[in-house]
């Protein structure tokens, strides 16, 4: 596996059929955009089949850039009972790979990450998008799955540094 010493959060938004994936670092203060992007997979004949997909990127992603912890957003519960099902099963597809992989994994209320980014937990998406490209300072758009996984990663480092300044009095 890559090296974990760098700070990078691996931020996950599981799905049965979307899986995104944002990597943030921070450096001397700055957050900065390493990777983001979704795993598809419904190319994949079955649900199991889908599943492995997503536990084998997953794992893929954790050797490629060696994240020190995981950031994810807690699961929404659906008034559909098979969706949540399915929901749930990816999650856990996606969180397997990373304890495999023996890293820490921090899990944030939908509405926590969106206090995080945009001050207001009941941010619309378009909000969370903005101010992930704002607080990355990158122009590209992504989809998404893949914002909301960096929306969870920003989180994650932002409640780390609050953690860090609580702590330092």
């Amino acid at each position: 596996m890559a090296n974990t010493g760098d700070g990078i959060i691996l931020g996950l938004d599981p799905g049965s059929r979307a899986t995104g994936y944002g990597l943030v670092r921070e450096r001397s203060g700055v957050l900065e955009l390493v990777d983001a992007g979704v795993v598809r997979t419904t190319s994949q004949p079955d649900f199991p089949s889908r599943l492995g997909v997503i536990f084998t990127a997953v794992a893929e992603l954790i050797q490629r850039h060696g994240p020190a912890e995981v950031s994810v957003e807690n699961v929404f519960v659906s008034k559909n009972a098979a969706t949540a099902l399915k929901l749930g099963q990816a999650r856990g597809a996606a969180l397997a790979a990373c304890a495999v992989a023996g890293l820490s994994v921090h899990s944030y209320e939908p509405t926590v990450i969106k206090q995080s980014l945009v001050g207001t937990g009941r941010a619309e998406k378009s909000q969370v998008a903005f101010m992930v490209a704002r607080v990355l300072a990158c122009r590209e758009t992504f989809a998404v799955d893949a914002t909301d996984a960096l929306a969870a990663a920003v989180c994650h480092l932002n409640q780390r540094r609050l953690t860090r300044l609580c702590g330092a009095r």
